[in-house]
């Protein structure tokens, strides 16, 4: 199963989005990814923080940051997987 490289949850509901992130991190992680891309927007930050939040608890990441210039900057946070 193919899974892209980047997972666009803008103008989600943080009850939307956070069901999405989990599946897609699970299919990235299943699929042998090293890397993801998130892009949540950058708004007000609430959705952001949601996803760090959860990105901070999940076993499957091994670490993450705010996209640089031209990834997308604070829209935008890049995911490194854990090793399988």
């Amino acid at each position: 199963m193919a899974v892209d490289l980047e997972l666009r949850i803008r103008r989600l509901t943080i009850d939307e989005a956070l069901p999405k992130l989990d599946r897609y991190l699970n299919a990235a992680f299943m699929a042998g990814l090293p890397s993801v891309r998130i892009v949540h927007g950058k708004g007000t930050g609430v959705l952001r923080k949601a996803v760090h939040e959860t990105l901070a608890e999940n076993p499957l990441v091994k670490s993450f940051r705010y996209g640089d210039w031209g990834e997308g900057g604070a829209g935008v946070t890049i995911v490194e997987l854990a090793n399988q």
